[in-house]
């Protein structure tokens, strides 16, 4: 038996080996060794099919659809002849020859054990795993690949996105309102990109709440790399998912496709911080192509981050403050949580700190400007600085400039 793979281990080649010489030749039955099982367990032999089929040059998922509406399952599509196939409209000669001389077999095992091998699920479309959610929508992934676990309560979603290149406003609302809806039972979604995403990811896990990411790229590949813990925990209490083969790098084509399965994995989306031509925006027309519900963050109208979100609100999204906008608008139970930008209760201060906390607000602000409109002197203006950061009121920026901590 040829070894496809020089650095599978020994388990995974034994899959390898049984899925080439057993499993996928038609008409040719053996019994599974028992540690070639317990790694089988939640593949299935007929997945291979969908692998393999999806994997033929020129099948993409609309022709992938339609040889299986016609023939039944991928299975009969990949062994059906060639008058058939040449039968079906708007398949071309280049795909029926394909379809009966690319080396689908080989692709699909070498997948299906790296996948063991990860300790990833393949789920496809007609599986009980597979997300109702996501298989209702118009175009829906043929399968899945999910690092971690897909739970029930996860139908209870919420996506959250926005810009890679967010304000303290946005990445402090962000990971408040994704804390609160985590608290109020909802898992959190979003693409483990820069900025917003990975806000939205820490704020759930923060709360210890679930939250799926979804990639543009091989579960395999960490994108962008700074998020490999992040990703690994996300694997550890929810789910990394996606869509593309193992070693599919994060090229720019493969994220508005990502966007889809986001908020098809959804009952709404939230989009914070977007400038008029964010990639948020994709996400926001699946949304609404998808008939699932649109909100917006508000934002500084004299930011450029804000352009995008603040233009969906006068278009229909519905504006959201806090977890309540967004649970009244689903016809939920509201919390008593109030509204992401809720002031909280101040701890005692003294008559300068209470001065110079009135001149800090949500967007940063140098020290000498804070210093010429509370009228305190230099050198005590340090002094009662350092307080407020104490006491979590204020936070410093680089350049000493100065910010709200409102999370």
């Amino acid at each position: 038996m040829r070894h496809y793979h020089s650095t599978l281990n020994d388990r995974a080649q034994k899959i390898l080996d049984y899925l080439l010489r057993d499993c996928i030749i038609p008409n040719l039955k053996c019994e599974m060794s028992p540690d070639t099982d317990s790694l089988m367990q939640n593949t299935p032999a007929a997945d291979l099919y969908w692998i393999g089929l999806s994997s033929i040059p020129g099948i993409g998922r609309v022709t992938f659809r339609k040889l299986v509406a016609l023939f039944g399952s991928p299975e009969k599509a990949l062994s059906a002849s060639v008058d058939d196939l040449r039968k079906i409209g708007g398949l071309s000669d280049k795909i029926v020859a394909a379809i009966g001389s690319f080396p689908w077999q080989e692709h699909a095992a070498r997948e299906i054990t790296k996948a063991a091998e990860a300790n990833v699920a393949i789920i496809t479309a007609d599986s009980p795993a597979y997300p109702a959610s996501l298989r209702n929508t118009p175009d829906a992934p043929v399968y899945l690949y999910v690092k971690g676990t897909l739970q029930s309560s996860d139908a209870n979603s919420i996506a959250i996105v926005g810009t890679r290149k967010p304000t303290h406003y946005g990445m402090t609302v962000t990971r408040r309102l994704a804390g609160d809806l985590s608290s109020a039972g909802f898992t959190i979604v979003s693409g483990m990109a820069r900025g917003i995403d990975t806000q939205a990811h820490r704020g759930a896990l923060a709360s210890r709440g679930r939250t799926i990411a979804v990639l543009g790229c091989g579960i395999n590949v960490v994108y962008p790399p700074e998020n490999k813990g992040l990703m690994e925990e996300i694997g550890k209490s929810g789910a990394v998912v996606s869509e593309n083969p193992f070693g599919t790098q994060p090229e720019s084509g493969y994220f508005p496709s990502r966007n889809r399965i986001i908020s098809g994995l959804s009952r709404g989306t939230v989009i914070i911080e977007a400038a008029e031509d964010s990639g948020s925006l994709i996400t926001a027309k699946y949304t609404l192509e998808q008939g699932r519900k649109l909100y917006a963050v508000p934002g500084n109208i004299g930011s450029l981050t804000s352009k995008g979100t603040n233009s969906l609100i006068k278009q229909g999204a519905t504006l959201v403050e806090g977890v309540d906008d967004i649970l009244r608008d689903l016809g939920m139970q509201t919390t008593s949580k109030g509204q992401v930008v809720l002031a909280r209760t101040l701890p005692a201060l003294t008559q300068e700190e209470n001065t110079v906390l009135c001149c800090i607000t949500n967007e940063p602000k140098h020290i000498d400007i804070i210093m010429n409109e509370s009228g305190s002197p230099a050198g005590k203006l340090s002094g009662v600085l350092i307080n407020l950061e104490i006491k979590g009121l204020a936070k410093q920026l680089p350049g000493k400039y100065f910010i709200r901590d409102q999370y």
